[in-house]
């Protein structure tokens, strides 16, 4: 069972969230809040594996708030929630060690993907986030190329690692291999880690059995 926990300032959302979530038979939510203070003290109460984060909430900043939490309790997943996406914030949230950026207008499908994914150690885009990614990060197609640390990263991703088992071999932290992911996704035109290695061995920039 993937245990969750709410934070969103608008009591509305929450109960849609929840509602979305508790059909499935292998999720539940063990709490919500409505700010991020209020969601550092209940995770330390609960302990859920993953936190469903809002970007934005009256008194507190939800990137923030990832950041505390992941340096309070960093065996938590968070996933920011949000409907703001800008090129910005998604890398101000994934530098603070979210597991993840979905949009509000994900499906229940999607959510539950997300969520079941970013329980595994992956890290999960919303395509429309994949799709700005992409634009800010094109190059013209006969140059793409990932950089020497990104194949160092990707490498290791087709090997099997976690994003941790990755920052420890390379000697960064979780929050950086997120990043470079990111960078990743954008410059492979994916939305997922299988989708990465798989493109990347297509276009040759990856061997078969790397890592």
């Amino acid at each position: 069972m993937i245990t969750v926990m709410l934070v969103d300032d608008h009591p509305v959302v929450r109960a849609g969230l929840r509602g979305m979530l508790e059909v499935e038979a292998d999720i539940t939510v063990v709490a919500e809040a409505g700010s991020g203070a209020e969601a550092l003290a209940l995770a330390t109460i609960h302990r859920p594996q993953l936190v469903l984060m809002d970007l934005r909430m009256p008194g507190g900043d939800g990137v923030e708030a990832t950041r505390a939490l992941r340096e309070t309790l960093p065996e938590i997943a968070v996933v920011m929630l949000t409907t703001y996406d800008d090129d910005a914030e998604i890398l101000r949230a994934v530098a603070a060690g979210a597991a993840g950026y979905l949009l509000k207008d994900a499906t229940s499908d999607e959510l539950a993907e997300a969520v079941r994914a970013a329980s595994r150690g992956e890290t999960v885009l919303a395509r429309a986030v994949a799709g700005r990614l992409v634009r800010q990060v094109r190059e013209p197609p006969a140059t793409t190329t990932l950089s020497a640390r990104e194949l160092e990263v990707l490498r290791h991703v087709a090997a099997g690692a976690t994003n941790a088992e990755v920052g420890r071999a390379l000697f960064i932290s979780e929050a950086t291999v997120k990043t470079h992911l990111v960078r990743i996704f954008g410059k492979l035109e994916v939305t997922d880690r299988t989708a990465a290695v798989t493109t990347a061995m297509a276009r040759g920039l990856l061997t078969p059995g790397a890592g």
